[in-house]
């Protein structure tokens, strides 16, 4: 199976299934002298963390990261780090009446025509369990980039047909929805009830915001940095839609109106707007970049539901097991740590281009 990393300069590989004894990461191209610690990864990981609110999975996973290499007496050496996270809390029998058949938008139909079998634990591969590996990834490169004055936040901005009015950054944390607008998290959190209680679930929207990237970042053409971002958000489990700086909304735009003007400020250039999100030709432009990522109602939903099985006759699927009435809060550090990897990817390969 391909496909089990992404960077080039600051690389991740993943591997690892959703009820296997562990999952874990590999980081190569990770800069010697970087303070890192399993603490500062362990933080980032319980942001992530199943179970660890009301409205998400009732699998309770601590999670804790374990670093078998590349940092010693906790500074980075430059050799690949590798972190692993154990598995403690599945529950595989849950699963047992789906061997044969497929859970409607999930991976299982199109994992078993691809490879002739799958792995029906979870998801296995496919599972979102897999994006912790990220998070800790990402974990380091928040380290790396923090030296660099470089911050990357990531809030929900929808779910369901409830919107974010306002931005209290201060907010982020303090709510079970990760959303900067108090008034509009308890509507989501009640959303999310709904759903439950409806043995159903909910999607919507995060907003991703990366502050102090430098100009310059990005490859012209094929490697773009808007391009390599935008992969890495469209690769997280559920992600269905990116955009970037005014997204679509530019559709409707007059060039005159979408077209972020500059002026100097104190000697230095500034923009008038953002509606490029930070990204001109490619290419960083030092200002705030601004994504979006539309994330899809979870698929493992308590409801009968029509499929099919491995001997293509038609079946009735009732998705047992714990998920997420939806998946946003937990995907909010999956955001900033691809966004995160992204931007450690680009700097280093922009450095590896100066003369």
């Amino acid at each position: 199976m391909a496909g089990s990393s992404f960077g080039k300069q600051f690389r991740i590989t993943t591997w690892g299934e959703s009820h296997g004894p562990a999952i874990g990461v590999v980081i190569d191209g990770c800069p010697s002298g970087i303070k890192i610690s399993e603490e500062a990864i362990q933080t980032q990981l319980d942001r992530r963390r199943p179970g660890q609110s009301y409205i998400s999975t009732k699998r309770s996973e601590p999670d804790a990261a374990e670093i078998l290499s590349g940092v010693f007496e906790g500074i980075t050496t430059g050799a690949p780090i590798q972190i692993l996270i154990k598995n403690r809390n599945a529950d595989s029998k849950a699963y047992d009446n789906i061997i044969n058949v497929f859970r409607p938008g999930h991976a299982d139909y199109t994992y078993t025509r691809k490879y002739g079998q799958r792995d029906h634990r979870g998801g296995g591969r496919a599972s979102a369990r897999e994006t912790a590996c990220r998070v800790a990834g990402g974990a380091v490169a928040r380290e790396f980039l923090s030296g660099k004055g470089i911050d990357v936040f990531a809030h929900v901005i929808q779910i369901a047909d409830v919107h974010a009015k306002s931005f209290d950054r201060s907010m982020i944390e303090s709510n079970d929805v990760r959303c900067a607008d108090a008034d509009a998290a308890e509507k989501m959190i009640d959303k999310i009830l709904d759903a439950r209680k409806n043995r159903d679930s909910v999607g919507g929207i995060i907003e991703i915001r990366a502050e102090g990237v430098p100009t310059g970042l990005g490859e012209p053409v094929f490697d773009k940095f808007n391009a390599d971002l935008a992969k890495a958000l469209m690769s997280v489990n559920a992600v269905k839609g990116v955009e970037i700086g005014a997204g679509f909304a530019v559709a409707s735009m007059y060039g005159s109106e979408n077209n972020d003007q500059m002026r100097i400020e104190n000697k230095k250039p500034v923009f008038v707007s953002n509606n490029s999100g930070g990204i001109d030709g490619g290419i960083t432009n030092g200002n705030v970049i601004v994504a979006r990522i539309a994330v899809k109602p979870t698929p493992s939903i308590l409801k009968e539901q029509k499929t099919i099985d491995n001997d293509n006759k038609e079946a009735i699927i009732k998705v047992e097991g714990r998920h997420d009435p939806c998946v946003l809060p937990r995907a909010v550090p999956v955001a900033e740590a691809m966004t995160l990897v992204t931007i450690a990817d680009h700097l280093l390969r922009n450095r590896a281009a100066q003369a």
